[in-house]
């Protein structure tokens, strides 16, 4: 897949590609998640994907025409998005939940903004009616809530105390956006 377009097109600003995901980008990716992991509850994993498990996810998100992109910053990948089945009940199908994640030393930097635009972009091309997001009470994810909001997601509810990470319960916040 080519780089994709702005939403409002062109820009002559400099800015972050996004691109679709290839394999070569897999550990780059793994290594941006490994210390949400290890260090935070942003993310309810207790241990980092292997590099099977990333080939895995990569493969089964293009089989299903849904999309997994990257971030870059002069040549290097800074960031990643992807979007996955909410729930695996066919009436869910027309669903997603929507995954991003950034190297910390370009947060702040609009390269958020612009990865989660060209997911949700790339979302309603895919089909995908309703997009999901599940934010974890973490100071670490003190950006996402006001990145999906600034994106147009609304609260949908909380979920309280629903995982225990790093010896400490954790609430989710659940928002939804609307894509057709």
């Amino acid at each position: 897949m080519p780089p994709l377009p702005s939403p409002t097109g062109p820009t002559t600003t400099p800015g972050p590609l996004v691109r679709a995901a290839v394999a070569d980008d897999l550990p780059t990716i793994a290594s941006i998640l490994e210390p949400y992991v290890t260090s935070t509850a942003v993310t309810f994993d207790e241990q980092a994907p292997d590099a099977t498990a990333w080939r895995q996810r990569l493969a089964d998100l293009d089989a299903r025409g849904l999309p997994f992109l990257v971030a870059e910053l002069d040549g290097a990948v800074v960031g990643y998005a992807y979007a996955a089945p909410w729930r695996p009940k066919a009436a869910y199908r027309y669903t997603v939940e929507n995954t991003i994640y950034l190297a910390p030393a370009v947060q702040g930097r609009g390269v958020g903004t612009r990865l989660l635009s060209a997911l949700l972009d790339a979302c309603a091309l895919a089909g995908v009616r309703q997009v999901v997001a599940v934010v974890a009470d973490d100071p670490a994810a003190a950006g996402s809530l006001p990145l999906h909001r600034r994106l147009g997601f609304e609260v949908a509810g909380v979920l309280r105390d629903v995982g225990v990470k790093h010896g400490r319960t954790v609430s989710t916040m659940l928002l939804q956006r609307t894509l057709a």
